[in-house]
């Protein structure tokens, strides 16, 4: 047998399994996206203040960008990693107004707490994607040979498991504790070697298939109780969405300066590309030195980094919108808890990523397809991506969607 017959006999067995996956063809009509010639209202899609399938929004950019001189115009290619010649005024631009951002929200955490536990100021790097991101810091981070324990939440997205795969330094020990489950964490803290130097903590705030947050109060005050505990903290899918000015679970919960790396993404509520961490100035400069995916990929052109700036600069005004997301993502959650009885309902809301779990592989494909056939691009996530015998809907609410649309959703649940 050859290796395409294998390979095409491993297809055929992911087919039969209820597992294959290939890539939508589609097209995006604002709210909507064009599929297999029906106008379906989008609701898979990581745009959770809907700024992505704003034209108004971005017709502002544009008219924006024309004012500028043609010298002045920001290019299309950076053409260069940053530490060659890929770097950019736009790029640095952007890194001190995130740092801004930080620094405001967390001078009012500051003084709304202790005058003698002021947070050191952070400084902004800026990566190409959430998964450059996890995949190049933490190698990075544990690559000094300091004997450390990483600490990572089980459900942890794949990137960040991805990043702990590539940290080959051989003193580092890696465990992971059950989801949210902070007694299991305290544990594997007290069972650590006593000349174990490192212990870093390693979480998203808001999970990206369940929904669910982290408990940012409790791990800081786990973090608290040893002085070899360090915050890693990935809040792709709360920045934009949560917190006062969108800074995320981190800003609702005032825990900014506790957390000693802040990680999140452009590429979701800010509907740009990119990513980030706002971490102290020395680690800054190691993973510029150490940082592989950094070091070694092409810088995201100059044009991108002007959207996310010009993105930036409204996502402390869009209170209105944050609230309108919360509103339709708690109605529709607690559709789900009462259709299902899988929990008391709850007005505390969550997230807008509201899982609809159903188990069955088989069941999941065809309840997608009854919802598409009803007008809802709703799409299956099967194993691996989530544990055995929890496939679901990943039912995503935004901004954009009315009180109308998620009525006729819960209809077809």
């Amino acid at each position: 047998m050859t290796l395409k017959d294998e390979l095409e006999q491993a297809l055929q067995t992911l087919k039969k399994n209820e597992q294959y996956r290939q890539i939508p063809a589609l097209a995006h009509d604002g709210r909507y996206v064009v599929y297999q010639g029906k106008r379906l209202l989008n609701i898979a899609s990581n745009d959770y203040l809907g700024l992505g399938s704003d034209s108004r929004l971005q017709r502002a950019f544009f008219e924006q960008m024309g004012q500028l001189a043609d010298t002045h115009y920001p290019k299309m290619s950076a053409t260069s990693s940053r530490l060659l010649t890929g770097d950019d005024t736009q790029l640095q631009a952007l890194e001190l107004e995130m740092q801004a951002w930080y620094q405001t929200a967390v001078c009012q955490e500051d003084a709304s707490n202790s005058p003698n536990n002021l947070s050191r100021p952070k400084s902004v790097l800026v990566f190409n994607s959430g998964y450059h991101a996890n995949i190049g810091i933490l190698p990075a981070l544990t690559a000094l040979p300091i004997k450390t324990l990483v600490l990572a939440d089980k459900l942890v997205h794949a990137s960040i498991i991805d990043g702990l795969r590539l940290s080959q330094n051989k003193t580092v020990g890696y465990r992971r504790y059950r989801h949210n489950d902070y007694a299991h964490l305290a544990r594997l803290i007290e069972q650590a070697d006593d000349d174990i130097r490192r212990i870093i903590i390693v979480t998203e705030s808001v999970f990206s298939m369940d929904g669910d947050r982290a408990d940012l109060q409790q791990l800081v005050q786990i973090k608290a109780q040893d002085a070899r505990i360090e915050l890693y903290v990935d809040e792709a899918h709360a920045i934009g969405v949560l917190g006062k000015t969108g800074l995320g679970l981190a800003e609702e919960t005032q825990t900014l300066g506790q957390i000693d790396y802040l990680v999140g993404t452009f590429g979701k509520a800010f509907a740009s590309v990119g990513a980030y961490i706002m971490c102290d100035e020395t680690i800054k400069r190691w993973l510029v030195n150490h940082m592989r995916s950094l070091i070694f990929s092409t810088a995201l052109p100059p044009i991108n980094h002007a959207w996310t700036r010009f993105v930036l600069a409204k996502m402390p005004s869009l209170t209105s919108a944050r609230t309108h997301l919360a509103l339709l993502s708690t109605e529709l959650s607690e559709a789900i808890a009462l259709k299902y009885s899988t929990s008391a309902a709850s007005s505390a809301y969550t997230s807008p990523i509201v899982p609809y779990i159903l188990g069955d592989n088989a069941r999941t494909l065809a309840k997608a397809q009854q919802l598409q056939a009803a007008g809802f691009y709703a799409l299956p996530i099967r194993p691996p991506t989530v544990p055995a015998n929890s496939a679901r809907i990943r039912l995503v609410m935004n901004a954009k969607l009315t009180y109308d649309d998620c009525e006729r959703l819960i209809q077809q649940l």
